[in-house]
């Protein structure tokens, strides 16, 4: 972002992502007369002075579509600078409504695959969202030491066939001759599903092995300076200042943690959700959360506003 952009005062705008079952997400079509005419966003409008976002959405959503909003999670929040103006676009992921979406301004609309979007031109400051949208609600972990290799490689595999599609191989104690061999099979298996692999801590690695990027720890994260040389890249995060470098960098997600206990440290609270909250509020990048999750606190995180959840044992 220019300085001049930089000047400009910030339009605050409510976002929907109405995603359907099966992903596919409704786009609308600017209609005849107003900026950027012809061009495909997501639903949603301006936030007026003193009005809460969520009630700006509901009624953006009735005014443009004529349905009522239900179940709405608060996902990310991103700034763009077009020519005329600057603009903080508060995005929210809405998988419930009421009523038949349609044009009420005249507006052709579509559903479309977030990972195949079948439409344009779109509004520039949608490109990273659906990057973002091709990220599943779940990031396994790996579990190695616990299992064996053996017997990890068959649990991934029915994982994969399960369903999961996000997969960290992280085995920090592993000897590396061993751990490029696992890494070459695990990148192998994951592939044949259809999922992404990122490695931990060594996108050399990663690249060697043919994965779809690397994961860096806190301390890598801090004394990194620019975008790691992979497709995909993530990085662990405990604090502000963390969670500041990352979208700095313009990482894809980065996972939060501790946010509940966990079985190898009960003694540490974590953050517990209103903190999480407070810490994803207004952030740019998806957030996994991780730390005590189970399958069945999904729902739990996206209300405080993560992507998702990041599993090391359950999963498996």
């Amino acid at each position: 972002m220019n300085a001049e952009a930089e000047r400009r005062p910030v339009l605050d705008v409510a976002v929907a992502i109405i995603q359907r079952e099966d992903g596919h997400v409704l786009l609308a079509q600017r209609p005849k007369g107003k900026p950027w005419e012809g061009y495909w966003e997501f639903p949603g409008g301006k936030i007026e002075s003193g009005e809460d976002a969520r009630r700006a959405l509901a009624r953006e959503l009735h005014e443009e579509l004529g349905v009522e909003s239900g179940r709405v999670y608060p996902w990310v929040t991103q700034e763009y600078a077009y020519p005329e103006k600057r603009v903080r676009l508060h995005f929210y992921r809405v998988t419930e409504w009421h009523g038949q979406p349609h044009g009420r301004e005249g507006q052709h609309m579509s559903w479309e695959d977030p990972a195949a979007i079948n439409i344009g031109p779109l509004l520039p400051a949608n490109d990273r969202i659906l990057r973002a949208l091709c990220l599943p609600s779940i990031y396994a972990i790996s579990n190695v030491k616990k299992f064996g290799e053996a017997d990890f490689l068959q649990r991934l595999k029915a994982a994969l066939e399960k369903g999961v599609r996000l997969v960290q191989l992280r085995e920090p104690e592993m000897p590396p001759e061993q751990l490029e061999s696992l890494a070459r099979r695990v990148v192998r298996l994951v592939h044949e599903h259809d999922a992404r692999v990122l490695i931990n801590s060594d996108a050399t690695l990663a690249r060697r092995v043919g994965a779809d990027g690397v994961h860096l720890t806190s301390r890598q994260l801090l004394q990194t300076r620019e975008r790691p040389s992979t497709d995909w890249w993530a990085a662990s995060c405990h604090d502000v200042a963390e969670l500041a470098q990352a979208a700095g960098l313009g990482a894809d997600f980065v996972v939060l943690s501790p946010v509940l206990p966990t079985p190898s440290h009960p003694e540490d609270k974590g953050l517990g959700w209103d903190n999480f909250a407070s810490l994803v509020n207004n952030y740019a990048v998806p957030v996994y959360a991780l730390g005590g999750m189970k399958l069945e606190l999904l729902e739990t995180a996206m209300q405080y506003g993560a992507h998702g959840i990041s599993l090391l044992s359950e999963i498996w």
